[in-house]
Parts: structure tokens; sequence; C-alpha cells
């Protein structure tokens, strides 16, 4: 079941609660729960269309670009993984601030106030918008607004900066070519009978003790 049909059979249900009447069971001094039919029926999605959101995406093309070198400045490719672009962390902010929730909603504002604020500030500076500075014109703006104890006339670029990192973080290591630098394996088979609870980890829970 994906989340839209998800949502629906929820909203459904809820409908469904606040419209049935209550009625006591036979001999029962207190109301019985309302019983009503689920409205929508669940079913396994079918993954050999393309999955599309149920919603618009918000940014524009210059606002995506500046998504996009930011993000790969904040988790270039390496050794251990790829650019944040390379796994679509830009689409996936994106897609996040464009969802209609009050937390997103809220990001968006942060997100799109700081796009144009960094895009104004590269101006100010170079006359050119951020996603066309060098490098090391790119870092001299964001060393000033990834700092601790940033300057007041950069605490706009500042909150931007630390939700947008955030976002960033949960895109990028929420997608499967970054697991193994988490530690994390997956579903993997394990040939021959299962080996149960290394002994570390129940020492590490105080379980060794129980029968």
């Amino acid at each position: 079941m994906n989340r839209r049909h998800a949502l629906k059979w929820l909203t459904g249900s809820a409908a469904g609660a606040a419209t049935a009447p209550i009625i006591a069971a036979p001999g029962a001094t207190e109301p019985a729960p309302p019983a009503f039919p689920a409205r929508f029926t669940f079913h396994d999605p079918d993954f050999s269309k393309p999955i599309t959101g149920p919603w618009e995406r918000l940014l524009t093309e210059s606002e995506l670009s500046t998504t996009k070198v930011l993000a790969d400045i904040i988790l270039p490719k390496d050794e251990h993984g790829p650019a944040a672009s390379e796994i679509g962390v830009h689409d996936f902010i994106n897609e996040w601030i464009s969802a209609p929730y009050p937390d997103q909603r809220e990001d968006c504002e942060v997100v799109r106030g700081g796009l144009a604020w960094i895009n104004t500030e590269s101006f100010r500076r170079f006359a050119k918008p951020f996603a066309e500075l060098s490098h090391e014109q790119q870092i001299s703006i964001i060393d000033e607004i990834a700092a601790v104890d940033a300057k007041p006339e950069h605490a706009i670029g500042a909150a931007f900066f630390k939700e947008f990192r955030h976002l960033c973080l949960g895109g990028y290591y929420t997608h499967s070519s970054t697991w193994q630098q988490l530690g994390y394996v997956g579903n993997i088979s394990v040939g021959g009978p299962y080996p149960g609870v290394p002994q570390e980890i129940i020492e590490k829970l105080g379980l060794q003790d129980v029968a």
C-alpha cells in the first residue's frame, strides 16, 4: 500500500467513525464501539508504472540549481560515497518542501527564503548567482553562515543553512547507496542455521542473565 492510498483509507475511516451511530450492546451500560466498513480496499502498489508524488514541486529551475550546488558542498563525492546530487538529494528537498503539511510548509519558507538570501549575497559580492561562482567564492559565503557564531547580519543565512544541512543529511542517508557508511547492511541472507543474536549485543542490552 502506498502513502496516498493509506491517507485515503484513514480519511475514510475517520469520516465513518464520525457519522456512524453509537448503539449500546444488548445488556451493556456503555455504548458499543462504532462499526463501519473501510472505504478503501488495500492492494499492492503497481511498481511497473512510474511513481509520481501527489503534489506539484515548488522550486524553480534557478532555486533547484542552487540547491544542487549547496548539497554537493555539504556532501561531496569521496571515497566513502557519491555526491549528494548523484543520488538526487536536491530532488528530495524539492519534494519535501513542496508537501502540503504544516512542518513542510515551514521548511519551505526557510529554504526558499534562504536560497533567495544566498543568491542576493552572491550578487552583492560577486555580481553572479551562487551556482555560477567559483568553488572558492561559494565557500567564502558558506563559511560565514555555517559558523556557530555567525554575524547578526548573516542570521537569516545561518538559520537557512542549519535547516538545509539537516534536510541534506536526511535525504542522503536514507538512500540505499549510503547505508554502508552507517554500518547498515540491509536484509541479507544467512547461510545455514540462524546463529542467533551475537553475545556482545546480548551483553550490551543486559540480557545475558535472562532465561
